[in-house]
């Protein structure tokens, strides 16, 4: 029996995207709807909260600590955990476009990949975009036409990138040129059509194998290198939005989930918009800081 603990009793209105910091052992996630940036530090059982000036979508950690590149509405921006400081750094869209940042983490190399969505996901509009983010700033699109972008992930040997469209309900797999940071051979890793719920977001255990919140299904799935389905667990949380493992080991998988209230309507379920911890019996592979200034 696996043991599913509630880590923290957030009630995020759309928490996302989780970010083990081992440099502080301390977990990063963020609230999108609620505008806030979250710091959970598990040694202390204690959760802290900055508020943002817009809609957080990913973050990814530098090389100083408390020093986080976030992904929010059409730009990137520099935030500043210690003063609360956020600066605007590069805009990815132009505003009013009705976009804004989703999903993203960096490569092994220590690009900043993410993708854009329309900000209402129920409207079901592909006029997002996946970005790939270099260390000064500058940015390549690699896909377009995305609907809701998320699943981003690269495997341990640094040889394989995957990338979802929850709208599509699909996962795929890309071979990947780690030293140009080029996706190439797109194929199909994980249909969701006899799943439960849609692919949101994922991350690689050591072992190679891909953890995927399963948004909709109460469920976090694990599925080995080949797209074969290797375990299922159930959650106590109607809407798991993205997996990291984190702890001093990298032992515990933490997962964020929608409570909903905002851009989601409210669930009405108890539990939903908590930060879980999972002791998956597996290790993790901690996510490159950012390689530019």
């Amino acid at each position: 029996m696996v043991d599913v603990d509630v880590a923290v009793r957030a009630g995020a209105l759309l928490g996302e995207c989780p970010l083990w910091s081992p440099e502080e052992s301390v977990l990063y996630w963020v609230d999108i709807d609620g505008r806030l940036v979250h710091r959970y530090d598990p040694a202390a059982g204690l959760d802290e909260t900055r508020s943002v000036p817009g809609r957080p979508g990913s973050l990814v950690r530098s090389e100083q600590p408390g020093r986080l590149l976030m992904a929010a509405e059409n730009e990137l921006v520099w935030f500043d955990w210690d003063s609360g400081v956020a600066t605007p750094w590069v805009a990815l869209e132009p505003p009013g476009t009705g976009n804004r940042m989703n999903d993203g983490r960096t490569d092994p190399a220590g690009r900043y990949w993410v993708g854009s969505m329309y900000q209402l996901a129920v409207e079901r509009r592909s006029t997002g975009q996946l970005y790939r983010i270099e260390g000064d700033g500058s940015f390549h699109v690699i896909k377009r036409e995305v609907g809701v972008p998320n699943a981003l992930a690269f495997d341990p040997e640094h040889e394989r990138m995957y990338f979802a469209d929850s709208l599509l309900e699909t996962i795929w797999a890309y071979d990947y040129d780690l030293g140009t940071g080029t996706p190439r051979n797109e194929t199909v890793f994980a249909e969701f059509s006899d799943l439960p719920g849609r692919p949101d977001g994922a991350c690689v255990d050591s072992e190679g194998c891909l953890w995927v919140a399963a948004v909709h299904g109460g469920a976090v799935l694990r599925f080995t290198p080949d797209g074969s389905l290797d375990r299922r667990i159930d959650v106590p949380v109607t809407k798991p939005t993205m997996t990291a493992f984190g702890g001093n080991d990298l032992g515990t998988l933490f997962v964020t989930s929608i409570g909903g209230g905002g851009s989601h309507p409210p669930t009405g379920q108890p539990g939903d918009g908590d930060l879980l911890a999972i002791d998956a019996g597996v290790t993790g592979v901690p996510d490159a800081p950012f390689a530019g200034a």
